[in-house]
Parts: structure tokens; C-alpha cells; sequence
């Protein structure tokens, strides 16, 4: 069957000088590169170079232990590798069930341990080369899979976090769950490489081993493209970071269609002025009909557009920056043969998860745990992986990650509560245990196991954290909510430039601190300080907050407090990232 492939119309990017990865794209066979036959090679614990950006598209980063390289660099051995493996759960929406295989699978070929993400998901760690296909094919055996977890491609697929909330947040999650699977990539790799030829479990929409990608071409996106659709007043997908976003639109309770937001991201480079973090515009309003189109549309005028010259440049937000909002609108328009309606009104409240029990309308509850920093695994005191998977055994409803790396046990009948309650408190989980500070706390991965890592992060906040809630008990804030999140480096994955106190990882034990983001995400922090260890972060923290705790307005969160009183800038390098034409007010 002859193959053909899209056109990129337009892109002056599509030249020789092309980053290395777009020659990689293009020469591999629509994502198989050597693969398989790297997995053969019992030699090596790692696979060719052009392989390890080819292995992204399928859900996995290759990894080392960076606690052990110098040991084992005076050993003359190899570097300890390992992958990590991310899921493609949209929405992040599991049975039962599914937790309960993917809870074994951490035990037989990862780390023991299960990572939530800032992307609803689940991500393993550990996961060795001779390994890596039985792992692919339990998460296959669960009717799961890790496609276009990661990758220039439509990642996992971000809904307000508990579809069960609501007729309104089903509506979410059923959006974000076609968008997804609309936007996978085609190609028959994942199935080939991985299951052998074999289909998804449980059937899929997907036609295999077609190689001709209808939407994402030869050499699929410039770089990674970020979906999330949000239901007001919860922004719990922190909808501003993000490349593309849906904003349900509510009229008595019932979806009357959506606001699209184009443009986010968070990543940066330290000392490249020309890289930033950016909050996402409004782009115009479609109806629910109209949404998966728009959706294509979006992602297919950044596939002809965006820089493929420079990767640090290749976001959707950096296309914007140069051509402006009314001409990428206009590229949308195009695709799509109609004009975008003027976005409705709208308004968020916050980013964070409401932590404990909740009750939906039909009657059920629904309880979300906090997991400090996203790791479940089993500490004196604290046993929440035994804890998950006695909850899940006895549970009949779903179990739910969401954006903020807590996990929510849903849709629980009144008379099963006392005795979920009864497992958490057994295991030292009580929703009453952790304070606000570090209820709204998230953390990147970092050392040991990213290479990006400059610093520590999940496992240094907890302690920083510690420290900030003694100096927030002094000045009698003990009750209060403020968003503080930690990366290692800038890239941005844990989404510190939209928390009210930022921390990005400079260099060994050194972070840059940022101060003023909105508690709803619709602004950015400011660099307040630069390389600052924990005692200056703490010499820093602590009198402003005592200081908001004696001069703020009424209702007045911690973020708007340090603008207003001009602890920091209302503005960053010379941009006014707070567009209050965001967020409309009814």
C-alpha cells in the first residue's frame, strides 16, 4: 500500500538545520528505530542514543542511579541503568481492579514503589532493560497502555479530577478521553515492539499497523503538547500551564460548550532569557460538537508552525510569541472552516484538591488521599501502598489520580466509608494528618533518577516544608492554604512558576525562589532570590509571613499579598504574564 504522509505547508522550520531529534523522527520507521533489537542485547543495560529519544514516544526515559555513578565509574561499570515507564490513564480515571495490577507490577519489575504524577498518571521507576517488554505487557494485561505518555506527541490527557463529581465533570472526562484517543499516534511500533503484534487488551479504536500518520506525519510534533480540560471553579488541572485547555461553560449546572486556551508551558533554561514560562490566552469558545476538531486543529497549525530548529523553542507558547494570538487563531479557523465564537465568561477559584471526604449528588463518596509528593510506598508509620491495595480489593469504584499527585477513591456507597476510613487510619493515612503547607505541596522527581536534576526535590520539600510550617504555626497561619511547589531544574514539571512559593533547583542544594503566582494559576511567580540554600529560604519565608499574617486584606491570599505590598513585581522581565482578560468575570 502506498503511504503518504501530511505536509507541513508553510513551516520555514523544515530545513537541514532541523535539531538532531527531527532527523531521528524521520528516519525511523514511525518510531521503531532499533528497538527491538536492542532490547536483545543482554550486553548493555541501555539501547543506541537515537533510541532513547524514540523510546519517549512509547511511554519510557532511560535512566541512571545517579547516587552510585562515581562508585561505579572508579569500577570501570556501567552506569546503573534503568527506565522509567509512564501510563496513558486520561483522566487518570482507574478501576479497582487495574489499581490492583499495577500495584503487583511495581513489586515484580519496578522499584516497589508507585509514582503519581503532576499529569494524572502513574510512572514506574526501576524497571531494568530484560524487563522492560514483560512490564509493557502486564500494563497491557490491566487493558492499559503507556503510548504517547511521553514524546513529540498529545500526552496524557488531563479532566477535572473526579468525573464522578458531577453531569458536568462526566462531560469533562468523556471530552478529555476522545480528545485522547483522537489525538494517539498511529503507527503500529507500540504493538510490534512491545506485545508482539498482539492488540491492546480489551480491544482498541486504534488501527494497527497502518503506517500512514494522519495527523502527526513523518515527523509527528515539534515537541511535547499538553491537553487538560477543566470544570470552574476548580482549576486542578492548572489549566494556564498548559499547551491547549477546555473550559466547560456552565449554564444551570449543564455544558453549553467550552473555552479554549492555547499557549502554556512552564519550562525555561536558567540564564537564556529568550526561554520562559508562559500562562496560556483564551482563544475563543467551540461547542461540545466542535471540541475534538478544535482540538486537532489546534495541535495540527503548531505541527506546520512550530520551531524545528530549536527545541528550546519548539512550545506551542514560543509559535505564539511569534506569530501573535490573532494569527495562530487564524490558523485554527482555517483548519477548521469556522471561526471560533468569543470566549464566555468565567472564573476560577483555586488549583488544589479539596483533601477528605466529599459527596456527589447521587449520593456516593468520594475520598481524596493526599500523597506527599506522589509517592506511595510503604514508611514506618505510614504503610499507604498496603493501605491503596487493601482499599482496592474491597473496592467496586473507580480509583483516580489527580494533577496534584493525591489519589481519590471514588464513588464509595455510604455504608463501605467506615471501613475505608478504618484501613487509612490502620495504616497511619487519616485525611486530618497533614497540615495545609503540605497538603498543597508538589515536587518533581529529580535526584537521583532524572537526568535533567540540578537539585534535589522530592526529597528534600518534605523537609523544607517541615521548617515552613514551624515558621507559619509562629506567625498563625497554622490553618492556612499557600501553593508551594519544588523542581530540581527549570524545565518545570512539578509547575513552580504557578505556585504562591516556587522553588527551581540551581545547583547542589541551591534553588531559585519565586514569589506572587495566583492561587487560582491564572499567574506567574517572580524570581524574588537567587541560589538560596534552606537557611536563606527559611531567613526569607519567615518574615513575610508574619508579615502577611498582620497586613493582609481580607480573603487575601499569599500570592496577591507579596504584589500588593511590592515584595515582588507585578511583572517579569519586562511582561505582564497576569492578562486579567483571562479570567472574565460573570
Amino acid at each position: 500500500m502506498a503511504r503518504s504522509t501530511p505536509t507541513m505547508p508553510g513551516n520555514k522550520f523544515m530545513t537541514d538545520k532541523r535539531a538532531r531529534n527531527e532527523h531521528i523522527k524521520e528516519a525511523s520507521r514511525y518510531l521503531r528505530g532499533t528497538l527491538a533489537e536492542g532490547l536483545e542485547d543482554v550486553i548493555t543495560g541501555s539501547i543506541a542514543e537515537d533510541d532513547m529519544q524514540l523510546v519517549k514516544f512509547h511511554g519510557s526515559y532511560i535512566q541512571d542511579d545517579r547516587d552510585v555513578r562515581g562508585e561505579r565509574a572508579k569500577k570501570r561499570l556501567e552506569k546503573a541503568f534503568s527506565f522509567m515507564l509512564r501510563l496513558r490513564i486520561p483522566g487518570g480515571v482507574m478501576s479497582a481492579q487495574q489499581w490492583l495490577a499495577l500495584d503487583r507490577i511495581a513489586g515484580d519489575y519496578a522499584n516497589g514503589t508507585i509514582r503519581l504524577t503532576t499529569r494524572e498518571t502513574i510512572q514506574y521507576h526501576g524497571v531494568i532493560k530484560s524487563n522492560l517488554r514483560r512490564t509493557m505487557q502486564a500494563i497491557n494485561a490491566a487493558a492499559l497502555d503507556t503510548i504517547a505518555a511521553c514524546g513529540d506527541v498529545n500526552r496524557n490527557v488531563l479532566t477535572a479530577s473526579n468525573p464522578h463529581l458531577s453531569p458536568a465533570h462526566r462531560q469533562a472526562f468523556e471530552l478529555g478521553r476522545a480528545i485522547s484517543e483522537h489525538l494517539l499516534p498511529r503507527t503500529g511500533a507500540y504493538h510490534e515492539i512491545w506485545l508482539d503484534g498482539e492488540k491492546l487488551a480489551g480491544g482498541s479504536p486504534r488501527d494497527m499497523g497502518d503506517d500512514v500518520e494522519p495527523i502527526y506525519g513523518r515527523h509527528y510534533l515539534p515537541r511535547k503538547f499538553k491537553t487538560v480540560v477543566a470544570v470552574p471553579p476548580d482549576n486542578d488541572v492548572d489549566i494556564f500551564a498548559q499547551d491547549l485547555g477546555f473550559i466547560a461553560v456552565l449554564d444551570k449546572g449543564e455544558v453549553v460548550g467550552w473555552n479554549v486556551t492555547v499557549g502554556g508551558g512552564m519550562g525555561m533554561t536558567h540564564g537564556e532569557t529568550d526561554t520562559f514560562p508562559r500562562t496560556a490566552d483564551v482563544l475563543g469558545f467551540c461547542t461540545t460538537a466542535q471540541a475534538v476538531k478544535v482540538a486537532e486543529c489546534v495541535l495540527l497549525a503548531q505541527r506546520d508552525l512550530g520551531n524545528r530548529e530549536s527545541r528550546k523553542h519548539a512550545r506551542l507558547k514560543y509559535t505564539i510569541e511569534r506569530i501573535g494570538l490573532d494569527a495562530f487563531r487564524g490558523e485554527v479557523e482555517q483548519r477548521l472552516g469556522s471561526k471560533l465564537a468569543p470566549a464566555r465568561p468565567f472564573a476560577f477559584t483555586s488549583t488544589t484538591d479539596q483533601i477528605g471526604w466529599r459527596q456527589s449528588a447521587d449520593k456516593k463518596w468520594h475520598m481524596t488521599l493526599s500523597v506527599e509528593n506522589g509517592r506511595i510506598k510503604d514508611r514506618p508509620g505510614q504503610t499507604a501502598r498496603t493501605a491503596l491495595r487493601e482499599i482496592a480489593e474491597a473496592h467496586t469504584g473507580d480509583i483516580i489520580c489527580t494533577a496534584n499527585q493525591n489519589i481519590t477513591i471514588a464513588g464509595v456507597a455510604g455504608r463501605a466509608k467506615a471501613r475505608i476510613e478504618s484501613i487509612l487510619k490502620a495504616h497511619g493515612l487519616d485525611s486530618a494528618r497533614p497540615g495545609p503547607l503540605r497538603r498543597n505541596a508538589m515536587a518533581c522527581v529529580a535526584l537521583p533518577t532524572c537526568g535533567l536534576a540540578l537539585a534535589e526535590a522530592e526529597r528534600f520539600l518534605p523537609t523544607l516544608v517541615t521548617r515552613l510550617e514551624a515558621e507559619m504555626e509562629t506567625a498563625g497561619l497554622a490553618d492556612d492554604d499557600i501553593v508551594v511547589r519544588m523542581t530540581g531544574c527549570p524545565n518545570g514539571c512539578a509547575r513552580p512558576y504557578l505556585a504562591e512559593i516556587g522553588f527551581v533547583g540551581r545547583n547542589p542544594g541551591l534553588y531559585n525562589l519565586y514569589l506572587g503566582a495566583a492561587f487560582d494559576g491564572s499567574r506567574l511567580s517572580k524570581l524574588h532570590a537567587q541560589d538560596v540554600g534552606e537557611e536563606q529560604i527559611v531567613a526569607l519565608l519567615a518574615p513575610l509571613f508574619r508579615r502577611y499574617a498582620k497586613e493582609r486584606q481580607d480573603g487575601e491570599r499569599f500570592g496577591d499579598f507579596v504584589i500588593r505590598v511590592g515584595v515582588v513585581a507585578a511583572t517579569l522581565a519586562g511582561r505582564d504574564f497576569h492578562k486579567d482578560v483571562r479570567l472574565a468575570k460573570a
